[in-house]
């Protein structure tokens, strides 16, 4: 095994002492700490003279590192960055110190955290799109993994004497491989962290997520007070409350990645209540509101110009009465679940000061994309239907306007309210406009910033955080991680622009996201808004120059033909250099890509009772197929009821339960499918087989047959399933154990099936339309 490398000193007890007649002292130097060690009355003086100057050495010298990333949070949503979102403890972190406000991500979740924890760009690392899809060996660069040749943050720290810790969000490792099985070898332990807690998946209920501590998956929270910002919060200070108790003088790093403010936005009300009638201006009043302030801070340059509406978004003036009413209350709910967020990382600093540790740790904040746009016109509060891209109706929404922010209305808020998110800029998430990509960025580091709260212009992509933090550690990658020969790390350290204004940026940056193409070189940016399908030889390319359109207002490609193809060139040579290539347009259709050889490939599955809750990404493969499901179960008598089979709960899913001794299977999305077979005959006492034949009849159309022994009890027609993703809860073996699928057993808890039952049997049929990601 390959020897650890250490900072700290040694202990003086393990120092080799050697002499007795005469006077002899050891000194040993490692890191630039020197420790003497001696048998003489002189030698001891000196030794505790010694031990006091390094103890003050090292506290002067030990930098922490913690990282806070928010989820789908835009460029303008901070209070320093120009919201009137009430985030004061964000704030005092700009405050005491840097805003960069030319700091740039992949504007998308994944690629974004990758190249954020190994210093590199996305695709050479193996992570050019969210995890949920592996793309097969074609696309080698979007396989849903970090590659082992690309170490991470806490791989390399964690060499250097550090202790890591992680808490909230993953997304990091192929989404099938988060069942409570693994594999794990993409989870966060086996990439270099020492303790974790947080979901691996893109999103999760607040109140009841899918919970992983370390390699173990854990039941779903039943405390009707737990919040997941809050928990991941609790569990990061007890990290460093633990280290700072017993080893203060060892340095931590901390990932604390929020699952807020992605959807579903869930917040006690009392949050949302802070901001009645703060919106009631609407979207285009708050979002001039939000550009003036941005002017005043400082934050965008006085001539930056004002970006119009997104197509789409309608004029707030326009909207009906109902329509205001429920918008309001989506951007309510937004507003007050950032400002729980907010708490949440107050209660991380009140925990650094009083351990003594936070004049001596560097904290960076961003988010991993601009605001979201997937809430199309009218916003969501169905996680389902939103996350499968079908847009909600006004009526939809507004059945659920008083369970927005609770268990039961997961929402998300409209379209128009990401662009205010994304003030000054154009555009959502996904896209290669700024409104995607520039984000927030905080550089907080007592030790070196002397002029704290200014604002640094210089240009910062994600994949230069992790160098800057070696860079101010003194650390340089290892060429080996465990065995394995490391790639160099692509990013470029931006610290001396933590000291000097006037530093360099960087000068050249390419991305790419879902088939949509960007590149960054010397204050010029050329980019891509692909149509999906389309030929990528057909593209539009955009042309700015940045440095004097902050905003991307003046498109130039027409008046500057060749320095737009001179920026197209080197698109293609750094696409090249960073495996970026073949291109493909596969998004939200990868759910239904199932690669030869993954777990998900076999028709015929087999799930045991006293299974863990299996992943909603690691259940079998059903949508737009046919397929068929077999129950064996035994019953002593007739009073003997409960849940055979749940997969799903609130808003999409099918259960299998057995209620005054008959047998019910439900298929439902929210309000809109609702098929259901109540069995004719009553389930009998002894052995039997449940059974379900799912006959597919047309495009997301199908038959659904129940049979009790082979006989026939009933059936149903269900129409309009999801077409890409069936639920986003998992699949339960003999109960329902986190939200119900079906509301007649909404009142008994898990609703544990008595009887006995020992296995669920999948048999999937030939006829699903699986997606082949197409190459270009």
């Amino acid at each position: 095994m390959k020897e650890k490398k250490f900072k700290s000193k040694p202990s003086l007890s393990k120092l080799t002492v050697f002499g007795t007649a005469m006077v002899m002292a050891s000194a040993i130097t490692l890191n630039g700490y020197s420790a003497i060690a001696s048998d003489s009355p002189k030698g001891k003086d000196a030794e505790k003279k010694q031990n006091k100057s390094t103890e003050k050495k090292k506290e002067e010298t030990k930098t922490n590192v913690v990282y806070i990333v928010l989820d789908d949070s835009g460029y303008s949503d901070l209070g320093s960055f120009g919201s009137e979102i009430k985030t004061p403890n964000m704030d005092w972190i700009a405050e005491n110190g840097l805003r960069y406000n030319n700091a740039h991500v992949t504007p998308l979740c994944s690629p974004t955290r990758a190249a954020l924890l190994t210093g590199r760009n996305t695709h050479e690392v193996g992570v050019g799109t969210v995890t949920n899809f592996e793309l097969g060996p074609d696309f080698p660069h979007k396989r849903g993994a970090i590659k082992p040749e690309a170490g991470t943050i806490a791989e390399v720290l964690g060499e250097n004497n550090y202790n890591t810790y992680a808490v909230g969000k993953w997304h990091l490792a192929p989404t099938e491989e988060t069942s409570p099985a693994g594999p794990y070898h993409n989870w966060p332990i086996e990439k270099g962290f020492d303790q974790y807690y947080g979901f691996l998946e893109d999103s999760s209920d607040q109140y009841k997520p899918d919970l992983t501590i370390d390699n173990t998956q854990i039941p779903s929270p039943t405390d009707d007070s737990y919040h997941f910002s809050e928990a991941i919060v609790e569990n990061a200070n007890r990290y460093i409350t633990n280290q700072a108790s017993v080893f203060p003088d060892k340095p931590f790093f901390v990932y604390m990645a929020f699952g807020a403010q992605h959807s579903p936005h869930q917040v006690p009300e009392e949050y949302i209540d802070q901001y009645k009638g703060v919106y009631d201006k609407g979207w285009d009043h708050i979002r001039q509101e939000r550009f003036e302030r941005q002017k005043e801070l400082g934050i965008i340059p006085k001539d930056a110009e004002f970006a119009p509406r997104n197509n789409g978004v309608k004029a707030w003036d326009e909207l009906s009465e109902l329509e205001k009413k429920n918008y309001i209350r989506l951007q309510e709910t937004y507003a007050g679940f950032l400002t729980h967020t907010d708490e949440q990382v107050g209660k991380l600093l009140d925990n650094l000061r009083r351990t003594n540790q936070l004049d001596h740790t560097m904290i960076v904040l961003l988010s991993d994309n601009g605001g979201s746009g997937g809430g199309q016109a009218n916003g969501s509060v169905n996680h389902s239907i939103n996350y499968n891209a079908l847009g909600e109706t006004l009526e939809e929404v507004d059945g659920l306007y008083e369970e927005m922010g609770s268990q039961r209305a997961g929402t998300e808020y409209p379209a128009g309210w990401g662009q205010v998110s994304n003030t000054p800029f154009s555009q959502y998430k996904n896209s290669a406009f700024a409104g995607g990509m520039n984000t927030p960025l905080i550089v907080y580091n007592r030790q070196i910033i002397k002029d704290p709260g200014s604002i640094r212009s210089q240009y910062v992509y994600v994949s230069d955080i992790t160098p800057t933090v070696y860079d101010i550690a003194g650390i340089t990658p290892p060429k080996e991680i465990d065995g394995v020969k490391q790639m160099a790390v692509s990013g470029q350290s931006f610290k001396e622009s933590l000291t000097n204004p006037k530093a360099e940026g960087k000068e050249t940056q390419y991305y790419e996201v879902t088939g949509n193409r960007a590149i960054y070189h010397d204050g010029w940016k050329a980019f891509t808004s692909h149509k999906k399908g389309d030929s990528f030889d057909n593209d539009q390319w955009f042309l700015y120059n940045v440095k004097d359109d902050f905003t991307e207002q003046n498109n130039l490609a027409d008046q500057y033909p060749k320095k737009l193809k001179e920026l197209q060139k080197l698109w293609w040579k750094e696409a090249e250099k960073y495996q970026a290539l073949p291109l493909t347009d596969t998004f939200l259709e990868g759910f239904l890509s199932v690669p030869e050889g993954s777990i998900r490939a076999d028709k015929h599955l087999v799930y045991y009772r006293g299974m863990d809750r299996l992943t909603d990404s690691a259940v079998p493969p059903l949508v737009n197929r046919s397929y068929e499901i077999n129950i064996p179960i035994k019953r002593a008598d007739a009073s003997e009821d409960g849940v055979l089979l749940a997969h799903g709960g609130l808003d999409s899913g099918y259960t299998f339960y057995i209620q005054n001794n008959k047998l019910v299977y439900e298929y439902r999305i929210g309000e809109r499918t609702q098929a259901s077979i109540v069995s004719n005959m009553d389930v009998p006492v002894g052995e039997s087989v449940i059974s379900l034949k799912y006959d597919k009849t047309g495009k997301h159309q199908a038959i659904g047959t129940l049979y009790i022994n082979d006989t026939k009890v009933g059936d149903t027609k269900i129409e309009n399933t999801l077409p890409l993703k069936l639920s986003f809860e998992g699949i339960d073996v003999g109960k329902d154990t986190k939200y119900p699928v079906s509301p007649a057993y909404a009142d008994k808890d898990d609703f544990e099936f008595k009887g006995e039952l020992v296995k669920v049997e999948y048999i999937l049929g030939d006829d699903a339309e699986l997606t082949v990601p197409r190459a270009n």
